[in-house]
C-alpha cells in the first residue's frame, strides 16, 4: 500500500502529465483551423469574455503574460479576426471585439473544443468527472492560498 505522499506524488505527476498531454492535443486539434497553435485560444478566448474585455484579462484567462497576448493580438488584428478599440470608461485602454470572421473561427472552434472533450471523456461517468472536478477546484484554492502566503511572507 502506497503512503499517502507517494499517492500525493503520483497525483500531482499525472496532473501535470495530463495537462502538458491535453495541451498538445488540442493545440494540434486548433491548428486544423487556419490558425496558429498560439493565436487560437486568443480568439477563444475573447469569444468566451465577449467583445469588449481587455487584453490583461485575455492574457489572465489564458495563463500567459499581458506581453505575449499582445503580439499575439497583434497578429489577429492583421488576419483581420480581432478589431482594437479605446475604452470608453478609459481613454489609455484598448478593449478587444472579435470581428465576424473572429467569430465565425471561435464558433467553429468552440464547437471543435465540444467535440474534443467529449470524445476525452467518453467512457467517464459523469459522477467522477464532477468529483475530479471539485477536486481540481480545491487543489487550486490551496495553491493560490499557498502563493500568496509565500508572496506575503516576512511583510509587516
Amino acid at each position: 500500500m502506497k503512503t499517502l505522499d507517494q499517492t500525493l506524488m503520483a497525483l500531482t505527476l499525472a496532473l501535470t502529465q495530463v495537462s502538458r498531454a491535453y495541451k498538445a492535443a488540442a493545440d494540434k486539434m486548433a491548428g486544423d483551423y487556419d490558425l496558429s497553435q498560439a493565436t487560437a485560444w486568443p480568439v477563444v478566448m475573447i469569444g468566451r469574455l465577449g467583445d469588449g474585455v481587455r487584453p490583461g484579462m485575455v492574457a489572465e484567462a489564458l495563463g500567459l503574460e499581458p506581453s505575449s497576448v499582445v503580439r499575439l493580438i497583434d497578429q489577429l488584428v492583421e488576419a483581420g479576426l480581432v478589431k482594437r478599440s479605446e475604452d470608453a470608461s478609459d481613454r489609455r485602454a484598448r478593449t478587444l471585439h472579435l470581428t465576424a470572421e473572429g467569430r465565425r473561427r471561435a464558433a467553429e472552434l468552440e464547437k471543435a473544443l465540444v467535440a474534443f472533450r467529449r470524445t476525452l471523456f467518453r467512457g467517464i461517468a459523469r459522477d467522477d468527472i464532477d468529483t475530479c472536478l471539485a477536486v481540481l477546484d480545491s487543489l487550486g484554492s490551496a495553491v493560490r492560498q499557498y502563493g500568496d502566503a509565500s508572496a506575503n511572507a516576512g511583510k509587516p
